[in-house]
């Protein structure tokens, strides 16, 4: 039903529905109240306007009322404000800021380029009396207004290839750095489990030192067990990882040890930052022990953990609960050792490696720029591939010469945990792990001893594997992303 005069009658039997009908009567007089008066109020502010009285000293308050008249009531625009300069004479008067000089147009098309909004004065268009505000969609003239050019609309036609050009950098950056991790987390892994797998293997005959035999074995794996095979423990890997960063960034909290070293160290900030580092290995040992079982263990005789299961056997290697091991097991403190010297080692030699190689990147990137001039799409790559290189350059340095160390700390770490491995000369049967080595000095002799000094370097294709592959995915987002930049130029 239709509200306020649409009622010619209500029944006399709904109280509520007489309440409303009252006070919607009421606001709509209300309501007719205000429009009345505003009105009122704007025939007073367009007579002043007309007159060329809208000054503060136009007028003065009425006989007997405390308000002003309409003639005297002040702008709400500042006394400044030039109204886009479209004024007459009027402007000249000092009711209306004199400071501005006065502009006046001779014909209505020097108005054509003005399109009028609704103000928030009504009635204030700042035109003359008689004249009629420009239509919409006039034609502009061939001559710029003036004051400052205004810059086209973000959205426009006219920002649009360097906005696009922009929002292609950003995401190409995003992309070749998700692209570099997903090669060295997802894409390496069957490398990685296959490569552990080798080094902790006492009794292989074949030490896979080329990438064509670990292929075959790869092979073998995936058909007799399954691509489970060579996933397997991949959820670990980001726990320890996720523990390691957590661990790091709350140690450096509560203690005044420097997480990052600025460019202005002394030996002693260094050794502080490399005490935090030695820290958060030691607290991510128990958990790296799980992860090396869970990515050894054969499938055969797997059972189906959760991912959390990483944490939790970690927890238990800590307090001594969780599954049973053997006595050949070694302690906490007997790993402490090997894990952080190899973990040192590791990133000492990785980030030297990478600040050389970026330097060298650097120097070579401004010396062809200082020798011709380069393309946009050069620098743009200029400023994404250096840095994954110098990475790529530093994981692969490490590895391979702390390569005989980390066969010593895997071995180590498997050692009395009764984990049952895949056979890595068959490819279709399972080995137990019966080590009984009493240290890391007694490891290395018994490796020397009895495997020679290849028997440190088993598995060593898996790397070659591994490298090979994050060079290729580098090189494939590389030329992917010189197209797109090309296309994009």
């Amino acid at each position: 039903m239709a509200a306020g005069r649409g009622f010619d009658h209500v029944p006399g039997g709904f109280p509520g529905l007489q309440r409303d009908f009252r006070l919607s009567e009421f606001l709509q007089t209300l309501g007719r109240r205000r429009r009345r008066r505003r009105r009122r109020r704007r025939r007073g502010w367009r007579s002043c306007v007309v007159r060329g009285r809208g000054g503060p000293s136009a007028g003065g308050l009425r006989v007997g009322s405390p308000h002003p008249a309409p003639c005297a009531m002040h702008p709400r625009r500042p006394d400044g404000f030039d109204g886009l300069g479209y004024r007459g004479g009027a402007r000249d008067e000092q009711g209306f800021g004199g400071a501005f000089p006065a502009r006046s147009y001779g014909t209505a098309s020097d108005l054509s380029h003005w399109v009028t909004t609704p103000p928030d004065i009504p009635g204030s268009r700042n035109l003359h009396w008689g004249e009629k505000s420009p239509p919409y969609g006039a034609p502009a003239p061939a001559t710029p207004p003036e004051g400052p050019a205004e810059e086209p609309f973000p959205g426009g036609g006219g920002g649009v290839p360097g906005q696009s050009s922009e929002q292609l950098n950003r995401f190409a950056g995003f992309g070749i750095g998700l692209a570099s991790l997903f090669t060295e987390n997802v894409l390496a892994h069957p490398c990685i489990v296959l490569r552990r797998q080798c080094q902790v293997n006492y009794h292989a005959r074949h030490y896979h030192l080329t990438p064509f035999t670990v292929i075959n074995i790869m092979y073998s794996f995936n058909k007799t067990q399954g691509p489970r095979a060579l996933w397997k423990g991949m959820g670990s890997t980001f726990i320890v990882q996720g523990v390691t960063l957590g661990a790091e960034g709350i140690i450096s909290e509560f203690t005044p040890l420097p997480r990052e070293i600025s460019h202005k160290w002394n030996p002693k900030r260094i050794g502080e930052h490399l005490l935090l580092k030695s820290l958060t290995y030691v607290v991510a040992m128990p958990f790296y022990s799980a992860s090396l079982i869970e990515t050894v263990q054969s499938e055969i005789i797997r059972d189906n953990t959760g991912i959390l299961e990483c944490v939790k056997e970690g927890i238990g290697r800590v307090i001594g609960l969780g599954v049973p091991h053997s006595k050949r097991l070694l302690p906490l403190l007997s790993l402490v050792l090997p894990t952080v010297l190899h973990g040192l080692l590791h990133y000492i030699i990785s980030s030297a490696i990478q600040k050389f190689v970026l330097l060298i990147l650097k120097r070579k990137t401004c010396n062809s720029h200082l020798a011709e001039s380069t393309s946009p799409v050069q620098s743009m790559l200029d400023a994404y591939f250096p840095e994954l290189i110098a990475n790529f350059a530093a994981s692969l340095c490490s590895d391979v010469l702390l390569y005989p160390l980390e066969t010593v700390l895997h071995r180590l770490h498997i050692q009395g945990t009764r984990t049952i491995i895949d056979n890595t000369d068959l490819g279709y049967e399972v080995l137990p792990i019966n080590t009984q080595y009493e240290g890391m000095r007694d490891c290395i002799n018994t490796i020397r001893q009895e495997e020679g000094m290849l028997g440190f370097y088993k598995g060593f294709g898996a790397v070659i594997i591994q490298y090979t592959l994050h060079a290729a995915v580098l090189q494939i987002t590389k030329i992917i992303y010189s197209t797109l930049l090309q296309n994009s130029v």
